[in-house]
């Protein structure tokens, strides 16, 4: 509804508006930078003469200026010690039994892979009194903290089926005769 009102307000009067708009004197354009002029005057002898002339007070300025430079000396690369030192990461092997085919070998401590993290979840949900999460975080290197955090917030899908009787109940609903 309101698209209807603001069309007819945007299209009242359209061609008078535009008429106005057309026989309106055209704006004087804003006077142009000097150098813009410079294309222009470029084509007089005079300031051809003057750019092409040299000036004998800068030549003997330039003269006087005289700049040493040298080079440092030039070191010979080995190629062994020149590299900065990293971090080395500790790696643990993942515990994946059956799943081992399913993700990577080695994971950094402190950190899990996708299955495990899927692997440690349902073992929890299915035996929260033997798999807490101080044995969590001894078994996988991680820290308690974490632990908690993702015991709380993630939980793993579960299935579940629904007997056939509701099914058969269901079903057996007889639809009315009309008369």
């Amino acid at each position: 509804m309101g698209g209807r009102v603001t069309r007819v307000f945007r299209n009242f009067n359209v061609e008078n508006r535009a008429r106005q708009e057309i026989s309106k004197e055209k704006p004087t354009p804003a006077p142009r930078h000097p150098t813009a002029r410079m294309d222009a005057m470029a084509e007089s002898p005079e300031l051809k003469e003057e750019v092409l002339r040299k000036d004998d007070r800068f030549l003997t300025l330039l003269k006087d200026v005289y700049v040493e430079s040298r080079d440092p000396p030039a070191r010979v690369k080995d190629g062994g010690g020149e590299h900065l030192p990293r971090k080395q990461e500790e790696k643990r092997l993942t515990k994946l039994g059956h799943l081992e085919g399913l993700d990577v070998n080695k994971v950094p401590k402190g950190k899990i892979s996708i299955v495990e993290a899927l692997t440690l979840l349902n073992n929890h949900k299915l035996q929260p009194q033997v798999w807490t999460a101080e044995k969590i975080a001894a078994e996988y290197s991680l820290e308690l903290k974490e632990v908690n955090s993702l015991l709380e917030f993630f939980i793993p899908f579960t299935v579940q089926e629904f007997r056939k009787e509701t099914k058969k109940a269901i079903t057996g609903h007889k639809p009315k005769k009309l008369t």
